[in-house]
């Protein structure tokens, strides 16, 4: 089995062909997938694609690039939203300044409410960070010291400062397709000493295909060429990181039903 950990299937992108999408997607082996939701009031298209089909779980929360839109979204609404069996992570949130560093305040408000969610359910929270690495680790850090919480970066593409100081945390790295495009050597890099027991593997569908599709739309189906880059960069068998992300998948995502569990197939 291979996961993907981070996808947008309730997206426009994947309206016309859904179904065929999730089909291929289990072709290629991938057992589950988590489509992210970026703002909670479309929470319930979210949730629709996730009681669609039995392989697929979703989150709740409101994307950075919204959080100045969604700031009376309340801490126990989302606390509330989250207790449904599909959702199985809070977020995403988090901070991207690369685009829209006006609402920098906004958007720490809105993690720090996101963070108190996952705080009082005990989901993780899909940190976004864009541009925006020395405020992220403080903020986390700062969160961190009031009270646990379980950790995913996603889409990882900063600095390896920031992933040494969200390990030291406990927060896995999630890798995208990024990390097989020629210029990424840096970021292969940091994957190449990101601990093995914090590696998940995602595609953020629609966005960044990996090679050789790079430019098209992404799909789930195809998280499996990030991890055999990530299983080069590594020096294992690309069976093995399959393994490896997996089982890191299901601790952190601990809400998602693991074993060797038969899909029902849907239509």
């Amino acid at each position: 089995m291979l996961v993907d950990s981070h996808c947008h299937l309730d997206f426009p992108d994947f309206a016309e062909e859904l179904p065929d999408v999730v089909a291929r997607a289990r072709a290629a082996g991938i057992g589950r997938m988590v489509t992210i939701c970026t703002r909670v009031r479309k929470f319930n298209q979210v949730l629709a694609v996730a009681e669609r089909f039995d392989n697929i779980y979703c989150s709740v929360g409101t994307h950075p690039h919204n959080a100045h839109e969604e700031l009376d979204i309340s801490v126990d609404e989302l606390v509330e939203f989250s207790a449904h069996p599909k959702v199985v992570a809070i977020g995403e949130a988090g901070l991207d300044y690369f685009y829209q560093k006006d609402h920098a305040v906004e958007q720490a408000e809105g993690l720090r409410n996101h963070i108190a969610a996952a705080r009082q359910t005990g989901l993780p929270i899909v940190i976004h960070s864009r541009d925006a690495d020395e405020d992220m680790a403080e903020l986390l850090e700062e969160e961190y010291e009031k009270g646990t919480f379980p950790i995913v970066l996603h889409c990882f593409s900063s600095g390896r400062r920031l992933m040494e100081r969200g390990v030291a945390i406990g927060a896995y790295v999630s890798f995208s397709g990024i990390l097989t495009f020629k210029r990424s050597n840096e970021l292969r890099a940091i994957a190449a000493d990101v601990p093995q027991d914090r590696l998940l593997v995602e595609t953020d569908a629609p966005y960044l295909a990996p090679q050789p599709f790079r430019g098209k739309r992404n799909e789930p189906a195809y998280v499996s060429h990030t991890c055999e880059v990530l299983a080069g960069v590594r020096d294992v068998a690309e069976e093995d990181m399959r393994a490896i992300t997996t089982e890191n998948f299901f601790r952190l995502f601990s809400k998602v039903p693991d074993g060797e569990r038969k899909i029902k197939d849907e239509q």
